[in-house]
């Protein structure tokens, strides 16, 4: 593994966790939103694309790609597509905290995937965070059953969550950050918008929107879509797949904070779930030790 710079690696560190803190507040907008979890991520891409391409074009950085990296970008798209809707329908079966919750267990899929993608031999510390997670995610939902259907499909949502972060982990090696971004959110638009014709939800899509859902869905496809996944995306090219998604196990901490604050008791969990989200922050801070170790470790010697 080559190590970035110690500036460079904490510069994209913090950047990476004030990412973190607007998909946390992505799920606050999720509930809040009136619209089916499909119409949500519609706009949002939508949004996201006319986004990107309006700044694309003012930096004049279009750049040309294959046919074959234009199917792998759609292909990936397709995956964050859908990894959205099964966390907007997570949140509307439950509440903001099971959901973004059971985002942890990107970690442990993100464990197991990674090597097979990258044909590495799978390390042991890694696979035992993801295990203290999944821990974690067992201590929260010892006492929450009741929301059975809402922990599968936001489980679900992990899985799709690993599969596309380590993917792109391996496209921004050696291609542009913010044309895959753009492609991507392309891909899966076109997705879920050939689901929707099928479907009739364009019905629903093109109707008035109400002006807190107008406001709202603008700020998750510009602030929470194009500029979070744009920076995601980015900072993949110096932090690891694994790096990135145990940090990410911050927020449904971020997002439990917020969505105490906005919508009260609805939110409020049992003593379990707390100690559950505890575990998920002691393996965030392992893991953070554990690569600072191995970066020290892999500095050249005097």
């Amino acid at each position: 593994m080559k190590f970035p710079d110690q500036s460079s690696y904490l510069k994209n560190l913090l950047l990476l966790h004030l990412i973190v803190f607007i998909w946390g507040f992505t799920g606050i907008l999720g509930k809040y939103i009136t619209l089916s979890s499909t119409e949500i991520v519609w706009y949002r891409m939508a949004i996201a694309v006319i986004s990107l391409v309006v700044y694309f074009y003012i930096a004049k950085s279009f750049i040309k790609v294959s046919p074959n990296q234009l199917l792998k970008y759609f292909g990936v798209g397709l995956l964050i597509a859908f990894h959205w809707v099964t966390f907007f329908e997570a949140i509307k079966l439950s509440n903001v905290s099971i959901a973004l919750s059971c985002m942890a267990t990107t970690t442990f899929f993100t464990a197991l995937i990674e090597p097979f993608i990258f044909r590495r031999k799978i390390i042991g510390y890694e696979l035992i965070m993801g295990v203290i997670v999944v821990l974690g995610i067992y201590l929260i939902f010892r006492f929450e059953l009741h929301y059975a259907v809402a922990i599968l499909v936001a489980l679900t949502s992990a899985f799709l969550a690993a599969l596309f972060t380590v993917l792109n982990a391996r496209f921004v090696k050696n291609e542009d950050s913010g044309m895959i971004t753009l492609y991507e959110l392309m891909g899966g638009l076109f997705g879920v918008s050939i689901y929707m014709f099928f479907t009739g939800g364009y019905e629903t899509v093109f109707s008035p929107l109400s002006l807190e859902d107008g406001i709202a869905l603008l700020i998750l496809g510009v602030v929470c879509t194009a500029f979070a996944f744009l920076a995601s995306v980015e900072i993949m090219k110096t932090l690891t797949a694994f790096t990135v998604a145990i940090s990410v196990n911050l927020e449904p901490i971020y997002a439990i904070i917020l969505a105490l604050l906005i919508f009260g008791e609805s939110e409020r969990m049992t003593a379990g779930f707390y100690l559950g989200a505890a575990v998920i922050l002691l393996s965030i801070f392992i893991n953070a030790y554990l690569k600072r170790t191995a970066w020290k470790r892999n500095l050249p010697r005097a």
